[in-house]
């Protein structure tokens, strides 16, 4: 594929999901990272030189199959990062990847970090539990089995339809996180990559309590 000068790249929802999916990524995953790290848009060059210095040995491979698996748009112009701001931040970034308007920003230790449409107790139970997924998916991991790191969804209708709640794991700079939501998840949504985006941005005002 021919390089512009005038080229960016930007994490789609689903390379979103795709690169911070693991606490400890490999270099390619943490080479997609890269592309949420600054206050805009990598142009291609620049990213070029952030997944060569991450280890990636072909660059051009792995641009290659993120194009073809969705996991970043190629864009014709810069684009900012979001402007974070944490009294609002529920609001405006974690409601609309739920169906319902209700979603729980959690930590991995079971600290609520911000919610929607959820009042505080039912939030901070939601956080807790996600602590306890925490807790088996790491044992199940050291059993030999990884795929309880994943997603976890609880349904009360038993068609299994549309889920009551769905609890998706994501870890940013080494700390792990829970979003939490009712109803239909909406992944696909360019909220997913501002969520993962503003967490890298705040930096160390967003940090989990320790």
């Amino acid at each position: 594929m021919t390089q512009h000068a005038d080229t960016w790249l930007m994490l789609t929802p689903k390379g979103a999901l795709h690169a911070f999916a693991d606490a400890e990524p490999g270099a390619a995953p943490f080479s997609l990272q890269t592309l949420v790290s600054g206050s805009h848009a990598l142009s291609r060059a620049e990213w070029n030189a952030a997944a060569a210095q991450a280890g990636v040995e072909d660059v051009e491979a792995l641009f290659e199959q993120a194009c073809s698996e969705g996991w970043i748009n190629v864009l014709r112009r810069q684009v900012p990062g979001p402007d974070v701001r944490l009294d609002d931040f529920a609001r405006h970034v974690i409601a609309p990847l739920s169906g319902e308007r209700r979603a729980v920003l959690a930590s991995d230790g079971g600290f609520c970090l911000g919610q929607s449409g959820v009042e505080q107790d039912e939030a901070d139970a939601l956080s807790v539990a996600a602590a306890d997924f925490s807790a088996f998916a790491r044992r199940q991991s050291a059993r030999g089995w990884r795929g309880a790191e994943r997603y976890v969804s609880f349904f009360s209708d038993s068609h299994l339809l549309l889920p009551d709640w769905s609890f998706i794991p994501f870890w940013v700079d080494g700390s792990g996180y829970w979003l939490i939501v009712a109803g239909e998840p909406l992944l696909n949504n360019l909220a997913m990559v501002e969520l993962v985006w503003s967490i890298r941005l705040a930096a160390n005002r967003f940090q989990p309590p320790q």
